[in-house]
């Protein structure tokens, strides 16, 4: 009898341990969204955003709520490349140079109507954009305003003639080569490209503030307050 007890309790000891081993393998699961909240890493100009940037212009304009601060809410970087009509190859090179310079995959842009002056069919491929937002739009901006602009040959500053009467604004570049990420080197074509700054402010003024306080240098200020 003692030993039929003892070889009971020799079959039931592994099966106890067993479920033990699966009770201790089973770990909660980490969404894809969580994951992406741990590597997001804040920018200089985001931090900065928030702690100079969005004070002063509540004093500025007598904001009640932070709610009203204007805010940068995307860059849209545009090339077109009237030229790749006959060669698509400079539209490649210019897609290469456009994702080099942003970080960011290249959207291409077709032609919407047919032209038989400039050669145009209905649906080309003739350029190429970018559309930066958050963490790669406020790197963007840093590198543009403390390291590209500098670089033009002759500057003396951006107009502020530029705006679009609803708080957005552009500037037109005429060579790629202002930014350090690309080699002079391997340059076959200068190109040029647009940059357009969507804010959410309501009026011109505000905007003129908002992209001053950023460091973006202007000539002198011509834009009247509304």
């Amino acid at each position: 009898m003692a030993d039929k007890k003892i070889k009971k309790e020799n079959t039931e000891k592994p099966v106890k341990k067993v479920k033990e081993s699966k009770d201790s393998k089973k770990e909660p699961k980490k969404s894809p969204a969580s994951k992406e909240k741990e590597i997001r890493i804040k920018t200089r100009l985001e931090d900065y955003y928030r702690a100079e940037v969005v004070p002063s212009l509540m004093k500025k304009f007598s904001y009640k709520s932070i709610m009203q601060v204007p805010k940068l809410h995307k860059i849209v970087v545009n090339m077109g490349v009237g030229e790749a009509v006959t060669d698509q190859k400079i539209l490649e090179e210019a897609i290469k140079d456009l994702e080099t310079i942003t970080g960011q995959k290249a959207r291409i842009r077709k032609s919407k109507k047919a032209i038989s002056n400039f050669k145009l069919r209905e649906g080309v491929n003739i350029g190429a954009m970018v559309t930066l937002r958050k963490g790669k739009m406020y790197e963007f901006l840093d590198r543009l305003i403390n390291i590209a602009l500098p670089r033009v040959r002759d500057f003396r500053g951006l107009s502020d003639k530029s705006f679009d009467g609803h708080g957005n604004y552009s500037i037109g570049i005429k060579e790629q080569i202002i930014f350090p990420e690309i080699n002079f080197d391997k340059v076959t074509r200068v190109l040029g490209m647009d940059i357009t700054f969507v804010t959410s402010a309501l009026t011109d003024n505000e905007a003129y503030e908002l992209l001053q306080a950023f460091g973006v240098p202007f000539r002198k200020k011509e834009i009247k307050s509304a």
